[in-house]
């Protein structure tokens, strides 16, 4: 197959070009392939319940020794209320990349700056420091609802993959042992990738 076949229903002919040569450039760095129905459960996840819905466009598995990862092509829909003028949907279309983790993190959330409007405190309500690694914990605000869960996951080789993310604007939300990162942006080769690096790197710590 020279090219993924994208669902071209909905995103403008630049988008659609954007996910042509975001396709082409992970086949070129990752092992990729085009997965059966997975039902990943998005629902669980509080990033993503602030829209008004959130459906899957392309499944992509990253292929690791120590099990797959995923990246998602995600359609996000929006209401826009302009000061004068009627409810419109504004649809965006933002990659999300999905791991599975061998420990159980209970629920945590991880931002290195405000990306979200709220956090619900009644779902995060501790936030957590590591005082053995200041540098993580100076880069990183850490929200979890069991403590003790959490500093047991978060094991240096996990802090290490996240401080060797380059980006600043993103999200990772935990929820057990399924981690999603996102950063809002579109569907591009430069940020689909970085995100697609770091799950395959969360699927090595498996091993």
């Amino acid at each position: 197959m020279d090219k993924f076949l994208f669902d071209t229903t909905g995103p403008s002919s630049t988008e659609t070009d954007d996910f042509e040569a975001t396709s082409r450039a992970l086949k070129e760095q990752l092992r990729i392939e085009v997965p059966g129905y997975i039902d990943f459960q998005l629902e669980q996840f509080e990033v993503l319940n602030h829209h008004q819905a959130v459906n899957i466009r392309d499944t992509f598995a990253i292929k690791n020794t120590c099990g797959d990862s995923y990246l998602l092509f995600v359609d996000m829909d929006t209401e826009d209320t302009p000061p004068k003028g009627h409810k419109t949907l504004i649809t965006e279309y933002q990659p999300w990349a999905l791991a599975y983790l061998k420990r159980d993190f209970g629920r945590v959330f991880i931002r290195t700056e405000t990306i979200i409007d709220k956090i619900r405190e009644i779902i995060f309500p501790i936030e957590l420091d590591f005082k053995e690694d200041k540098p993580f914990s100076d880069r990183y605000y850490v929200l979890t609802d069991d403590k003790r869960k959490a500093e047991y996951a978060m094991t240096q080789e996990f802090r290490d993959a996240m401080m060797a993310i380059k980006e600043i604007d993103f999200v990772v939300e935990i929820f057990e042992h399924t981690l999603i990162i996102g950063n809002r942006k579109p569907i591009t080769p430069e940020h689909t990738l970085y995100l697609a690096d770091f799950v395959a790197r969360l699927a090595e710590l498996k091993c």
